[in-house]
């Protein structure tokens, strides 16, 4: 359905080089780099950040939230400790939750521009 999202960031350097730690775990690398925007994804860019110099820090509790699989209850807990070491702020620690149709492992993350990222994997069916 969603083929892919962007976010704005006031500090392209500083949001690539947290986003290329943060979204390794997750499976995704850069893969576009331009003037003003990077894109990541797998096989294409899926996840883009923009430069926007003069956007103030987007305020808490906006109503944004983008939220990114991952493939492992580790790789969540990676995202989640990587994006604490590189500034960005907790908005939710590594843990099971119960989500509107399955029990997922979640983890939530607001970046250094104050966009709510979430990490997140779902339990395996039995083999």
């Amino acid at each position: 359905m969603i083929d892919h999202i962007s976010i704005a960031v006031r500090d392209l350097a500083a949001s690539t080089a947290l986003y290329e730690r943060v979204l390794a775990p997750l499976g995704l690398t850069k893969l576009v780099s331009r003037a003003r925007a990077v894109g990541f994804g797998k096989r294409y860019p899926e996840f883009w950040l923009n430069l926007r110099e003069n956007l103030p820090k987007v305020p808490a509790d906006t109503g944004v939230h983008i939220c990114l699989r991952a493939p492992s209850d580790e790789a969540v807990t990676t995202f989640h400790r990587l994006a604490l070491e590189g500034g960005c702020s907790d908005a939710g620690a590594p843990g099971p939750r119960q989500g509107a149709m399955t029990p997922y492992f979640g983890a939530f993350i607001f970046d250094l521009d104050g966009n709510k990222i979430e990490a997140v994997s779902f339990p395996r069916a039995p083999a």
